[in-house]
């Protein structure tokens, strides 16, 4: 099919900008052409391989969540995991994962019956295959799994294998041991029952979150669109998204670890950014219509602006998502093979089965106008008037732009103050709603017993020693600050042996993690390893910091290249990174002040811990950064459309926010109504990360967007556009603008800047 020729009418250029641009205008419809006509050539065939497509990814991503964990935060490479795996080998029963707690009532723990039937219990899980390590207070005596009030006590034992091994094992054995035996009520908790519990909770929030933010985003996109039709278009791009994403991270789980959390992000992307991407494809092509434009002319030219607009919005957005994975810890790692995953489907979606459908539907795009009974007015009049309240506000927001710049970021700053307050933990079982069986059982257990019967801090020995030298240091290490006791040395064959340290105060504690510092500085006549959750929440806190440097790095490196060959400048970059991270400093305020310090806990229905689980900043910074860098991208390729055009800055910046306040507005509600479905969801980590990245994106949009950009481009003014010649020559050869080679003299160009001044004109008071 021959490709259509848009010559702007006039055959002009507007000065030295205008002529510029027009020689990258050509050259990019020559590298847009090809591809214009591959996705409309055959716009059918197009849509039935995708369906095809689609059909073959919902079977292979079909049951992805059984294959995933739910843990992930701890390094590989750490001390603590080495010693976890050693132990696991030589020493199963001092790393229980399961724990069975025994309720004996009044008659207590000691009464002849109850200890009777609790050693059969002992022994018949000791019997079961998949089990090792088996304990409890009726086999050792120990008083650590004993109940103050004598009560309750524990059998504690190992599930051997990966996690999803542990978890069928789990799956397999529950029944047969939960609730009655003859005189005792017994009930599952430790670490493998909260994983498992946490993982069944996330698959069926997900589901709910789904049913919630469908419907709802669909309600939004017609009130955005007023066409059902154009409504229908972005939500399909999001639904082949998460069901191309779900098959992608089923492919990965055959040679990694992959958390189950990922696939919050696999919805929330899914829908956010594709609805982002078809929002701003379909609203380009119906501009392109509503010149006169046939089909297959608004197609390519809204392919050559919107669409390399989005592919550049894409690179960013999966740039910020991949810088997960310089961390070890595989919960970070997850979200950056999902985000990667959803963002590039999105835009592929968005630049391939959008475009084939529009060359199906042509002008049908409008059909269906729900919102026809509330117009008034002609509709040349409606869209004329359409985004005029945005370049109003853009002119006053640039008339006071001192006053807005610094009353808006001094807000943003004070929003932010929380923050310096945060505290790092690691997530446990009060993740969980307090209803969870398995979080009542670590109730239990952390408020009736006196020590820890999932154990505190473990030391692993390995290296010959004399009883008198593991007794020596045993009292040395018992002695240390932060240490309440040491017991042990419980030994094996070939010169292996572990100590067990009660530390003062939680698990995870300031007390626990001083504890696990002088231990692991204590010399011994012997090499020891310290492991416990607390040393691995110190080795997690220290790998993060490591690699903190480099991820934030390649960021900003990165967000600084792609913004100066959109822009060609050397200043709008910095002002994107700086501008960004202003616009995440209410969400890591509000993070602190909420979940940290339990502010709204009732309200929001979880529990406070008094910490951040220590991976969760770093994804949330990655993930809002990212979605900032979106909207970014889409307002500042407008402006530099219109800057190229006229040489005025000013009126582009109005321009800009004219043609994209209420597309990125509309945009970052819909995406927040998704994280706000994401954030009902009952797990703490899971909420904290729905509710956060959602008032990020609102107000990036409704502050940083509409305030702080034009009033900071207001302040710098034309030196905004400036590059040193080198740079210049670079931009000129290898940048990427969504410039279409229209000039002034084209209907969206003289004719909407003499509309757009008559409406932003106002008399000075």
């Amino acid at each position: 099919m021959a490709e259509v020729k848009n010559s702007a009418p006039g055959g002009g250029s507007s000065g030295t900008a205008g002529a510029a641009r027009s020689g990258g205008g050509a050259s990019g419809a020559a590298r847009s052409g090809g591809w214009t006509r591959f996705v409309t050539a055959r716009p059918r065939l197009t849509l039935l391989v995708a369906l095809v497509l689609t059909a073959l990814a919902v079977l292979a991503g079909g049951g992805v969540a059984d294959r995933m964990g739910s843990g992930g935060w701890e390094d590989p490479t750490a001390e603590s995991t080495y010693a976890i795996e050693a132990l696991e080998q030589r020493f199963p029963g001092s790393q229980p994962n399961l724990l069975l707690l025994v309720d004996a009532g009044p008659a207590g723990v000691d009464d002849p019956t109850v200890a009777a039937e609790a050693r059969r219990l002992t022994e018949r899980l000791d019997a079961e295959p998949g089990i090792e390590g088996v304990g409890s207070y009726w086999s050792t005596g120990s008083p650590a799994l004993r109940s103050e009030d004598g009560r309750q006590a524990v059998i504690a034992a190992r599930i051997a294998g990966e996690e999803k091994d542990a978890g069928a094992v789990l799956d397999r054995i529950a029944p047969a041991y939960r609730g009655t035996h003859g005189p005792v009520e017994v009930s599952l908790g430790g670490g493998l029952a909260v994983r498992h519990e946490m993982q069944t909770i996330i698959q069926e929030d997900l589901l709910r979150a789904e049913m919630i933010a469908l419907p709802l985003t669909l309600v939004l996109l017609v009130m955005v669109f007023g066409s059902a039709v154009a409504a229908l278009l972005p939500l399909g791009v999001g639904i082949v998204a998460i069901l191309g994403t779900n098959a992608v991270l089923r492919g990965i789980t055959e040679f990694t670890d992959v958390s189950v959390f990922a696939q919050n992000l696999t919805t929330a992307l899914g829908l956010g950014l594709a609805i982002d991407y078809a929002l701003f494809v379909v609203r380009r092509y119906r501009e392109e219509l509503a010149t006169g434009a046939d089909t297959y002319t608004a197609v390519r030219t809204t392919l050559r602006t919107a669409g390399r607009t989005v592919l550049f919005s894409a690179l960013t957005v999966a740039v910020s998502l991949a810088a997960m994975l310089v961390f070890p810890q595989y919960f970070l790692r997850s979200f950056a093979y999902a985000g990667i995953a959803v963002v590039l489907l999105a835009a592929t979606a968005a630049l391939t089965l959008l475009p084939a459908a529009l060359v199906l539907l042509g002008d049908r795009v409008n059909a269906l106008d729900l919102r026809r009974l509330l117009r008034r007015g002609a509709s040349g009049a409606r869209d004329r008037g359409e985004g005029a309240g945005w370049a109003k506000a853009a002119a006053l927001v640039m008339r006071r732009a001192p006053v807005f710049a610094v009353l808006t970021t001094a807000g943003l700053v004070l929003l932010g103050l929380p923050f310096l307050g945060v505290r790092f933990g690691t997530a446990d079982d009060r993740q969980l709603p307090v209803t969870a069986s398995s979080r009542v059982v670590q109730d239990q257990l952390r408020e009736g017993f006196p020590g820890d019967p999932g154990g505190g801090i473990t030391v692993l020995a390995e290296g010959t020693a004399t009883p008198a030298q593991y007794a020596a240091y045993r009292e040395r290490i018992s002695a240390l600050d932060g240490v309440v006791r040491a017991e042990g040395p419980v030994t094996a064959g070939g010169g292996h042996a572990y100590f067990t340290v009660v530390p003062e105060g939680e698990a995870v504690g300031a007390g626990a993690q001083r504890a696990v510092a002088e231990l692991r500085a204590e010399p011994a006549p012997f090499e020891t390893s310290v492991t416990g959750q607390a040393a691995v929440l110190v080795d997690s806190k220290d790998a993060l910091a490591e690699r903190l440097p480099w991820a934030a790095g390649i960021i900003v490196l990165v967000t600084l290249l792609l913004v100066f060959l959109l822009t060609g400048s050397v200043l709008i970059p910095v002002q994107a990174v700086v501008l960004n991270a202003l616009s995440l400093t209410a969400m890591f305020g509000a993070v602190v002040w909420v979940f940290q310090d339990g502010h709204l806990a009732g309200l929001l229905g979880f529990t406070p811990t008094g910490d951040i689980e220590t991976t969760l900043p770093v994804l949330m910074f990655c993930v809002a950064f990212g979605l900032s860098m979106d909207y970014g991208v889409f307002l500042l390729s407008r402006i530099k459309e219109e800057y190229d055009a006229t040489g005025d800055h000013e009126r582009s910046v109005r321009f800009g926010l004219r043609h994209t306040g209420g597309l990125i507005t509309a945009a970052a509600v819909i995406l927040a109504v998704v994280m706000v479905a994401i954030g009902t969801s009952r797990v703490t980590n899971t909420k904290m990360l729905g509710l956060g990245v959602a008032l990020a994106v609102l107000m990036d949009a409704m502050v940083v967007r509409s305030l702080l950009v034009p009033s900071v481009m207001r302040l710098t003014g034309r030196l905004t556009w400036w590059a040193p010649g080198p740079l210049r020559r670079l931009h000129d050869r290898f940048g990427i603008s969504e410039s279409d080679g229209r000039n002034p003299g084209h209907p969206s160009g003289a004719e909407e800047v003499s509309e757009e001044r008559r409406e932003t004109a106002s008399p000075r008071r």
